[in-house]
């Protein structure tokens, strides 16, 4: 049994054995192990209801709905987050590339990644890549 502290920046403490039972094996392999989950089988990939996208471990809001858009990825897309503070977003050299990992601000907890200068017609030109399973909607 692990009693290792993962707090996220704003002080959430919770040992590795708290967020095993807080959250199901796949949120727990990507939301605290920096998993991805499949392509095109997310909950939220084809999802255009209205509401607040929040962070499945924590409850932060992370994206509203109206920053979604189709980028046929197999992930859920979003062209800028909620608040810039609502997350973080960090180098990750994982895969033999240069990416730029989305974790949430308030317990860090990993998200996806964002990617920019890809062409898509948004006002941002960036698509924060989102696994499903970190998020939660709460339709408006």
């Amino acid at each position: 049994m692990t009693t290792e502290s993962n707090a996220g920046p704003t002080g959430i403490e919770l040992t590795d054995e708290q967020w095993r039972e807080k959250l199901t094996p796949e949120e727990y392999r990507v939301l605290r192990q920096a998993g991805t989950e499949a392509p095109f089988v997310g909950e939220y990939t084809d999802t255009t209801t209205t509401g607040v996208y929040r962070c499945r471990a924590c409850d932060a809001e992370l994206f509203r709905s109206d920053q979604k858009f189709e980028s046929h990825c197999g992930w859920p897309s979003f062209f800028s987050p909620l608040a810039g503070e609502a997350i973080i977003e960090k180098v990750d050299r994982s895969m033999g590339m240069k990416r730029t990992e989305v974790l949430c601000a308030n317990c860090g907890s990993h998200l996806g990644h964002v990617f920019e200068g890809e062409g898509y017609d948004t006002p941002t030109d960036l698509r924060y890549c989102i696994n499903s399973v970190s998020m939660r909607l709460e339709e408006a």
